[in-house]
Formats: structure tokens, C-alpha cells, sequence
């Protein structure tokens, strides 16, 4: 029954005469893009602490688009399992001079990874165009600001929050469960003004999943097409990939490109990446692949 509902609603958020709007420029995907994360944060549970000097951040981040990254997303709060939220201005004091410094030398599209619509107004006024969102803007005035700013917006699946998501998720079906919470989220972004073709959809590998509901989203990955939307997916060292190959954080870049390619495969547009060099060489030649006829 889900699926079903899920799927009639596609076709309701389809309909041509729906006031949609044109596309932004950068989510007309053709090939897979790579985002190349930026964590800003003491915490972050892969590179916590290892930019948070605003130089070390903005070479962290060029270097990332040498290596092939089209989107950087600059983080200041983490949202590792058992996180504690940041206040505002601690947020803010980690986020915008990396943006404002990174503008001034970049025209590459910056992702601010935030839930709060102070953060999201003041990175976009600092040159931030994509709001990337983990609770899928549904904490309080998010959704009214991400409408306001008028900039593509990424919408997260997440059971819970941070702090409690994995204590215990539970799922009758995570792939159908998912997908009707994206049909909700773009019904509340149409009220709201925000345009189908400025949204893009994340499953939200690890946030509030076990091992198999993650293997399960990357098995039916393509499920996540059928809204017309591009969709990212954030594999990238994650714990799913620690538990299959029993390896630590730094040690999974090899599994993370194999997952980042099963997912492209399955129709990602996104591949959100901490190892964008090792992860664009294998997008490279799955795209070479692909030209041959």
C-alpha cells in the first residue's frame, strides 16, 4: 500500500501544469556529480578538527576541486550518531568565513550543511547556492527561509535525530518508507513555494539504519528515481562500510568508491565523497565505459 501511495503521488507531483519553474542550471545532471565534504566541525566522526583553521579549510577544499569536485559542503555542526546541536553562533562563526574566503577564490557550487534558517540565510548572502539539509527542512521557519532564498535545496531521510537515530530503527519496509517521505517533502516544498526541479533527494545512508536497511537502500537504490529528482548519495566511510570490511574510519576509501559506484549505477546523480581523488578516477572510467555503444 505504500508503494502504491508513493507512486500516485509521483505522478500527481509530475504534472506539467503544477507551477515547477525552470531547473537550476546545476541540477541539469547528466553525469554523476561529486561533492566533496568539508567538515569545519571538533567533531565530525571522519575529519573532525582537521580544518577548522580557515586557511587549512579553503586549501582542503580547492584541492578537492582540482580533484574533480563540482560541490563542496561546508558543515559546522556534526551529525555523526550521538551528536549534540551547536548553538547558532558557534555554527555561524565556523561556517561563513570559510564560504566568504572560498567565494572569493571559487565559482564552484557551495553547499551550506545546515538545519537552521540563520545559517542558511547568512551562508547564502556569503555565497553558499545549495542548502543541504538533514532533517529535510523541517525544524521550524527552515522550509519558509529555503523558499525565500530561492536556491536548490537537498532533502535527507533521517529516523529521529543525531543524538538517538541508531539507539533502535525500525522499518516494516525502509526503501517504501523513505520514498513516502519524499513524496510528503515535496508536497510541503510545493506549498511552500520551493520548485520540484530545485530539490534533490538523500536517502540518508546511517542516519537512523541499521546494516541491512543500508544495504537495502543501496540494493534499491534506483527506487529513488521514480520522483524525477536527483539524488545523492552519502556512502562515504561510513560505519555500514566499517562493518563489512571491519575497518576503521581511515581505512575505508576502497569500499566507499565500490558503494559511491553501485549507487551511480543505480542512478545517482550526487556522490557525496571525503575521497574525491580516488572516487573521481573510478567515476572516469565508469564514464569512458559508458560512451561505448
Amino acid at each position: 500500500m505504500i508503494k502504491i501511495l508513493s507512486r500516485l503521488w509521483v505522478v500527481l507531483l509530475s504534472n506539467p501544469n503544477s507551477n515547477q519553474g525552470a531547473m537550476s542550471p546545476f541540477l541539469n545532471i547528466k553525469n554523476p556529480q561529486l561533492m566533496g565534504v568539508l567538515n569545519v566541525t571538533p567533531d565530525s566522526f571522519s575529519d573532525g578538527g582537521q580544518f577548522s583553521d580557515l586557511d587549512k579549510a579553503v586549501q582542503h577544499a580547492l584541492a578537492m576541486i582540482r580533484q574533480g569536485a563540482s560541490i563542496i559542503d561546508i558543515g559546522g555542526e556534526s551529525t555523526r550518531p550521538n551528536a549534540k546541536e551547536v548553538s547558532l553562533d558557534d555554527e555561524l562563526s565556523r561556517v561563513i568565513p570559510v564560504i566568504k574566503a572560498l567565494r572569493r577564490q571559487s565559482d564552484v557550487t557551495i553547499s551550506i550543511d545546515t538545519s537552521k534558517p540563520d545559517v542558511m540565510k547568512a551562508a547564502v548572502e556569503a555565497g553558499a547556492n545549495l542548502i543541504n539539509d538533514v532533517y529535510a527542512l523541517q525544524k521550524p521557519g527552515a522550509i519558509e527561509m529555503a523558499a525565500s532564498l530561492g536556491v536548490p535545496v537537498c532533502l535527507m531521510h533521517m529516523q529521529a535525530n543525531p543524538e538517538t537515530m541508531q539507539e533502535n530503527p525500525s522499518y516494516v519496509d525502509v526503501v517504501d518508507e523513505v520514498n513516502t517521505f519524499f513524496v510528503q517533502r515535496l508536497l510541503a516544498c510545493e506549498e511552500a513555494g520551493i520548485k520540484k526541479q530545485n530539490v534533490i533527494l538523500d536517502p540518508g545512508f546511517g542516519f537512523g539504519k541499521t546494516l541491512q536497511h543500508n544495504l537495502s537502500l543501496l540494493a534499491k537504490f534506483s527506487d529513488f528515481t521514480i520522483h524525477g529528482c536527483p539524488v545523492l548519495a552519502g556512502l562515504s566511510r561510513k560505519s555500514m562500510i566499517g562493518q563489512l570490511l571491519d575497518k576503521e574510519v581511515e581505512q575505508r576509501a576502497v569500499g566507499s568508491v565500490a558503494a559511491a559506484l553501485l549507487a551511480v549505477v543505480n542512478g545517482a546523480s550526487i556522490i557525496r565523497v571525503h575521497d574525491v581523488a580516488d572516487t573521481s578516477d573510478a567515476l572516469k572510467i565508469f564514464n569512458a565505459v559508458q560512451t561505448i555503444n
